[in-house]
């Protein structure tokens, strides 16, 4: 007698073939169409490659010679990054605090979610521009860039986090009459602290990460001295910079997710 076994399938994601495969159809043609109607220069872009192989066998091997440029750059970036990262989460947590529908009023809700939506809007790449233009090229720009964009991040996040709590500890000190400060400080702050050292442990790595790329707009960090190599033509120097900000990256990688585990 033999035994029929019941396979399971897992189920498409659209369960109608004809809308499932006229949707890849349609995906399709877009795809086709795009890469057809883009201006794309091909005889530019095979010059590139040969531009990109005189650029590579230039970079190697590294050159490590200019040591001491190299650590200056990456220690003003250190700088850069953790002065941001702390003005960034002062001024985020009373974003975060105006930006929670749950604990403040309406005007005050709207004011702040706007201002998390415009800090959210533009790359830092390009509020880094606006900086530079307006207190000059260095270290002072590239941190109030990251300041803006931790305050994006943080600060919504954290409302999100304010959102969820257990309201009845608000409650609890609102009847006893604590005034709003108090309830605040009581009631709310530590219910969203671990999150918060969270945030702004990993608001750090990004931050450290970021001041390598709002520099090569002038914002100071290593980010300017890498570009600075590119335009010296020092390719063997700027893999030894781009080498130095991986190896950095990983690292505060690896120390962000293990203090992140022991906090969490």
């Amino acid at each position: 007698m033999s035994q029929v076994k019941d396979s399971w399938r897992k189920p498409p994601f659209i369960t109608n073939p004809a809308m499932r495969y006229g949707l890849f159809t349609v995906v399709t043609i877009y795809f086709v169409v795009t890469l057809v109607t883009l201006p794309i220069d091909w005889a530019r872009v095979s010059d590139g490659m040969t531009r990109a192989q005189r650029i590579f066998s230039g970079a190697f091997p590294p050159n490590f010679d200019r040591s001491g440029l190299l650590l200056d750059g990456f220690l003003e970036s250190l700088k850069i990054a953790i002065l941001a990262t702390v003005g960034g989460i002062a001024l985020s947590l009373p974003l975060a605090f105006m930006a929670a529908a749950n604990i403040s009023v309406k005007p005050i809700y709207l004011l702040g979610r706007g201002i998390i939506i415009v800090a959210r809007s533009f790359h830092p790449v390009i509020v880094a521009i606006i900086f530079v233009k307006a207190v000059g090229f260095g270290p002072f720009a590239g941190a109030l860039t990251l300041v803006v964009y931790s305050i994006g991040f943080v600060a919504k996040l954290l409302a999100e986090r304010i959102e969820e709590i257990d309201f009845g500890q608000v409650e609890a000190m609102r009847s006893a009459g604590a005034g709003f400060i108090s309830t605040l400080a009581y009631a709310v702050l530590p219910q969203i602290m671990p999150r918060l050292v969270g945030l702004g442990i990993y608001q750090l790595d990004s931050n450290l990460r970021a001041s390598a790329v709002v520099g090569i707009v002038g914002a100071g960090g290593i980010g300017a001295t890498l570009a600075n190599a590119f335009g010296r033509y020092d390719y063997d120097f700027a893999l030894a910079i781009t080498m130095v900000i991986v190896g950095v990256i990983l690292f505060s990688e690896a120390v962000s997710g293990f203090v992140r585990k022991r906090i969490t």
